[in-house]
């Protein structure tokens, strides 16, 4: 099966942008520039959710400083993941030996309107141990009327007041349903400053955030954050249909700031170090050869139910919107 045209040009694209964004420090992890922010993050992100399951919170505590220690800074959680908890366990152990002035926090609010927003925001302060955010985001914008809920309902006059008393520094939103829907918050006259997305091998050919929202976000300079780099659940990886090593490899070579990973032990974190540290860009026929070899289950989205069901979005998202 060819590549058709479309694709080789963003193969093209993305490969001279990660080449270009490609800077090793003192054999640590890659940074690169999170859009027109003047920030530079590591090019993984250690993702919230995973911190808060293991039983002993000292585990947990201790992969985070791995992380960090390891050049991975860029710190991922959300005011609901596990109702809580995994900011609290994530605040504990950036408050400890300094460790909160070496990391880019970023968490997300999930309420859309004024008053809750400011309430999650107050929340997620005091979970995390910290008087400022760096990152604050608009999580799970997965409905169509999201865009309409956080402009009618306030919650973009919260973030920006938020913004003016420096209790955050940048904002942004997430969101892992349908392009189109990040088109919309695109659209909106508001300055943000990242997206969030998914990002993988499979995304490349189905419902693709990668060919319809990475572009507008280059435009603007809009960091682009991606997530669900293995595809949210692993089943393509249990599948055989793809390696760690090669899901890591597309993802690094997409011109992302930073990819959110899940790393839910010492021996996941080592990996995705070892693969970042050594991490040279997919060539052209590197590419090409990946996308020839999924292109037959990577088009009907098999392995992105997250674009398909409500089986992923947060209860609350879509308490919000009259689902059970």
């Amino acid at each position: 099966m060819r590549i058709n045209r479309r694709e080789l040009f963003s193969a093209g694209a993305a490969l001279a942008a990660a080449r270009t964004a490609y800077a090793a420090q003192g054999g640590g992890i890659p940074t690169r520039p999170l859009g027109r922010t003047g920030v530079h993050v590591s090019v993984l992100g250690l993702g919230g959710h995973h911190q808060a399951r293991p039983k002993d919170e000292n585990e947990s505590i201790r992969l985070v400083h791995a992380a960090v220690d390891a050049g991975i800074t860029f710190m991922d959680n959300a005011w609901d993941y596990h109702n809580g908890r995994a900011e609290e366990v994530m605040g504990r152990a950036l408050e400890m030996d300094g460790y909160r002035k070496r990391v880019f926090l970023m968490t997300k609010v999930c309420a859309r309107d004024y008053t809750g927003a400011m309430q999650h925001l107050e929340d997620s302060l005091r979970r995390l141990r910290t008087d400022w955010i760096d990152l604050w985001q608009f999580h799970e914008c997965n409905y169509h009327n999201d865009p309409e809920f956080l402009t009618e309902q306030g919650g973009l006059r919260a973030a920006l007041e938020a913004k003016k008393q420096g209790k955050v520094r940048f904002l942004g939103f997430t969101g892992h349903k349908h392009p189109r829907i990040h088109r919309k918050m695109l659209a909106l006259d508001f300055p943000w400053d990242a997206c969030q997305m998914p990002i993988n091998i499979m995304d490349h050919s189905f419902e693709s955030f990668r060919h319809e929202v990475v572009p507008e976000c280059e435009r603007r300079g809009i960091g682009v954050i991606g997530m669900k780099g293995c595809g949210g659940d692993g089943r393509m990886l249990a599948d055989g249909v793809v390696t760690v090593e090669e899901c890591y490899r597309y993802f690094l070579s997409q011109p992302v700031s930073v990819q959110v990973v899940g790393l839910a032990s010492m021996e996941d974190l080592e990996r995705a170090v070892k693969i970042a540290r050594s991490f040279q860009p997919l060539t052209m026929a590197e590419m090409n050869a990946l996308l020839k070899r999924v292109h037959e289950v990577s088009g009907d989205g098999r392995y992105e139910h997250f674009k398909t069901t409500q089986r992923f979005d947060a209860g609350l998202h879509r308490k919000q919107h009259g689902f059970s």
